[in-house]
C-alpha cells in the first residue's frame, strides 16, 4: 500500500471530499438551522431551530422550530409538545401533526394525520390518499384525497372545502364555516409540486448513497487508518464504544460552555461544524467496521465488500422500529470511539516524529496495524 502522499495532503483531500459530499448527502447545522439532506433530522426536546429545509428519510420535531419546515421526507412528525412557528410545506410519505403549527400546513402526502392535540394557526391544504383531521385548525381546509375523516375532536375555524371518494364526519366535530365538496380540487391540493408522493425508502436510499460515497473516499484516501478503525472495533469493542459515548456527551457540553463567552462563540460554531462532520464520518466508519467484523466471521477480508455489507445492512436494519435505531446508535458509538482513538494515536506518532532522533512516521503507520484487502 503506497504511503507517498503526505499527511497534510491527505487531510486536505479528505476534508474537501467530505465537504463536497456533505453538500449533497448530509445537512449542515449552522446558526441552529438545518439545510441539506440526511437520513434523519431531529429537533429534540429543549432544542430550538430557526428553520428546517431539506431532504430526509424522517423529520421529527420534539422541540421548537421558530420558522418554516420545507422539503421532502419519508415521514414528517411534529410530536405533542413540538412547535413550528411558521409554515410546513413539504412532500412526504406520511405527515402527522400532534403539536403546534403557527402558520399554514401545505403538504402532498400518502397519509396526513392531524391528531387530537394538534393546534394549527393557519390554513391546511393537503393532497393525499388519506386525510384524518381530529385537532384544531383556525383557518380553512382545502383537501383532495381518496378518503377524508373528520374526527370528534376536530375544530375547524373556517371553511372545509374538499374532494374525496369517501368523506366521513363525526357528529361531534366542529366546522364553523361551510362544508363544500369541490370536484375541481381533485388531487391538486398541496404544495406546488402537487401530489408528488415521496416514499419513505427513497430518503433511505439517498442517505445510503451519500454514506457509500463518503466511505469510498475514506477507504481510498486513508486505507491504513480505516484498517485501524476496523481493528479497534473488532478487538476492543467495549472500550472503543465507551470512548465514543464519552465523546458524544463531552463535546456538545464543551461547545455549549465555549459558546457562552463572546470570544469563544466563533470557535464554538466552527467546532460544531467540525463535530457534525466527525459524526457523519463516525456513522460510516462504525457501519463499515461492523461489516468488516461480520465478514471476518466468514473468513473473508475485503474492505470494499465490508463497506457495502455494513452500510446496506444498517440501512435495512434501520427500518425496524426501536431495535434498528438502537443498533445504529451502537455502530455510531463504535465509529466515533475508533475515530478519536485513531486520531489520538496519529497525534502521538507525530510527536515522536518531531522529537530529536525520532524516525519519521507516516499517518498510515501510526493509525493502522494492517490494511483490509
Amino acid at each position: 500500500m503506497s504511503t507517498d502522499p503526505s499527511w497534510s495532503r491527505r487531510i486536505a483531500i479528505v476534508l474537501v471530499g467530505a465537504l463536497l459530499l456533505l453538500s449533497v448527502g448530509s445537512g449542515v447545522v449552522a446558526g441552529q438551522s438545518f439545510e441539506g439532506a440526511s437520513d434523519t433530522i431531529v429537533v429534540g426536546e429543549g432544542e430550538t431551530y430557526d428553520s428546517v429545509s431539506g431532504f430526509a428519510g424522517t423529520i421529527i420535531v420534539r422541540g421548537t422550530v421558530t420558522g418554516d419546515i420545507s422539503g421532502a421526507a419519508g415521514t414528517i412528525l411534529v410530536t405533542d409538545g413540538g412547535t413550528v412557528g411558521g409554515d410546513i410545506s413539504a412532500a412526504a410519505g406520511t405527515v402527522r401533526i400532534d403539536g403546534t403549527v403557527g402558520g399554514n400546513v401545505n403538504v402532498a402526502s400518502g397519509t396526513v394525520e392531524i391528531g387530537e392535540s394538534a393546534q394549527i394557526g393557519g390554513n391546511v391544504e393537503a393532497g393525499a390518499n388519506y386525510l384524518i383531521v381530529d385537532g384544531q385548525i383556525d383557518g380553512d381546509v382545502r383537501a383532495g384525497a381518496e378518503t377524508i375523516t373528520v374526527g370528534p375532536s376536530a375544530v375547524v375555524g373556517g371553511e372545509f372545502r374538499y374532494d374525496a371518494e369517501t368523506f366521513n364526519r363525526d357528529p361531534d366535530a366542529t366546522i364553523q364555516g361551510a362544508v363544500v365538496r369541490d370536484r375541481s380540487i381533485g388531487q391538486s391540493a398541496g404544495p406546488e409540486f402537487g401530489t408528488l408522493d415521496i416514499p419513505s425508502w427513497l430518503g433511505v436510499v439517498y442517505g445510503l448513497v451519500a454514506n457509500l460515497l463518503l466511505g469510498v473516499v475514506l477507504l481510498a484516501v486513508f486505507p491504513q487508518f480505516s484498517a485501524g478503525v476496523a481493528d479497534r472495533v473488532s478487538n476492543r469493542p467495549v472500550w472503543t464504544g465507551g470512548v465514543g459515548f464519552l465523546v458524544l456527551v463531552a463535546v456538545p457540553i464543551a461547545l455549549l460552555v465555549l459558546a457562552i463567552t463572546i470570544v469563544g462563540l466563533p470557535l464554538s460554531v466552527v467546532g460544531a461544524i467540525a463535530f457534525g462532520i466527525a459524526v457523519w464520518v463516525s456513522v460510516v466508519y462504525g457501519q463499515f467496521a461492523v461489516g468488516w467484523w461480520a465478514l471476518g466471521l466468514a473468513d473473508t477480508e475485503n474492505r470494499w465488500l465490508a463497506l457495502v455489507v455494513g452500510l446496506v445492512g444498517f440501512a435495512v436494519l434501520g427500518a425496524v422500529p426501536v431495535i434498528g435505531g438502537l443498533f445504529e446508535l451502537l455502530a455510531f458509538l463504535l465509529g466515533m470511539g475508533a475515530l478519536v482513538l485513531g486520531l489520538r494515536d496519529a497525534y502521538a506518532a507525530r510527536g515522536q516524529e518531531e522529537s530529536p532522533g525520532g524516525r519519521q512516521t507516516t499517518l498510515d503507520e501510526s493509525t493502522g496495524e494492517g490494511s483490509p484487502a
